[in-house]
């Protein structure tokens, strides 16, 4: 498989392609799409992974001693340049803190382009709006405190992102989760009445808006460490006398789509953490979806004196 070339597809069909030549460099039939068991390669032990980076992301599972873990190590061209095949045994030593990394899912799954999910703030917001004046432009810093007078009713915000709505720019990549939210994060600010735009890449993006920002190239919405119903107070200020709970965090869930090199806004969702999970299902009921994190050695995919 050295030399084979990923490039052009989404992460997800990526790694479907992978292991469809997998299937058929080992001589099984290609299905039409891969169940998920545990390991992937049941009938031979393997589990499979394509990694461009050296940190290795192990999901909801231990590493198992004897099991084989195929793991390709993917240019910054998409080509694979090398594959390894190794123990368990062996690759549990790059397992140096034994710490699980977990975070909350939810899918993502828009029932029509626009959607205001919530009309209404939960009632601590709606007691902080008052009957405070809607400002047009907003004299402030995206990431400094909320406070009374600037803060905008959920309705507002929903109404300010909509024209969003197919405005394109350019893509920073299949592999750049992070420069395509900062794209889309901007636009943002812009919209919402800001003269410029700010991140400092704590929760929530839009600090003054209460407002979280999540673009959306697949179905998998990643949450963090809380829930956006928790009840728990937001390390923020308070605000008229106020606690702000997780639960009041606004979240613009934007879903989009890459063609000819450049990200298209298809779909926008504007939800209070309250209502978060009657719209989009979490994965996994409760479950905190936990992760291994493995730093694996610049010289992993060097030749050895013996083929593995």
């Amino acid at each position: 498989m050295r030399g084979l070339s990923l490039a052009g597809f989404p992460l997800r069909t990526r790694s479907k392609q992978f292991k469809a030549h997998i299937c058929r460099a080992i001589g099984y039939p290609v299905p039409p799409s891969f169940k998920r068991t545990r390991p992937r390669f049941v009938g031979q032990l393997f589990d499979t992974y394509g990694q461009k980076k050296n940190n290795l992301q192990i999901w909801n599972a231990a590493i198992d001693l004897e099991r084989r873990y195929v793991i390709a190590g993917i240019d910054a061209n998409n080509v694979i340049y090398r594959v390894r095949v190794i123990l368990g045994e062996e690759l549990q030593q790059y397992d140096t803190t034994g710490t699980l990394t977990q975070k909350y899912q939810a899918q993502f799954a828009p029932k029509t382009p626009l959607e205001l999910v919530s009309s209404l703030d939960t009632a601590p917001i709606q007691s902080i709006l008052g009957s405070s004046s809607i400002p047009v432009r907003i004299n402030s810093s995206p990431i400094a405190p909320p406070v009374v007078g600037i803060l905008l009713p959920i309705r507002e915000v929903f109404r300010r992102l909509s024209p969003l709505i197919g405005t394109s720019f350019p893509d920073a990549g299949i592999d750049q989760e992070r420069n395509r939210g900062a794209a889309l994060h901007r636009l943002v600010c812009l919209a919402l009445g800001y003269a410029d735009y700010s991140d400092d890449g704590q929760f929530p993006d839009v600090r003054n808006q209460l407002l979280e920002v999540k673009l959306q190239m697949s179905q998998t919405i990643d949450l963090g460490l809380v829930r956006p119903n928790s009840e728990d107070r937001l390390l923020i200020p308070r605000i008229a006398n106020v606690d702000v709970r997780h639960c009041d965090v606004r979240y613009a869930v934007f879903g989009g789509q890459t063609k000819d090199g450049k990200v298209t806004l298809t779909h926008l969702a504007v939800v209070s953490g309250c209502d978060f999970f009657s719209y989009f299902r979490q994965f996994q009921g409760k479950v905190l979806n936990k992760k291994i994190q493995l730093h694996l050695p610049s010289d992993f995919f060097q030749p050895k004196s013996s083929p593995d």
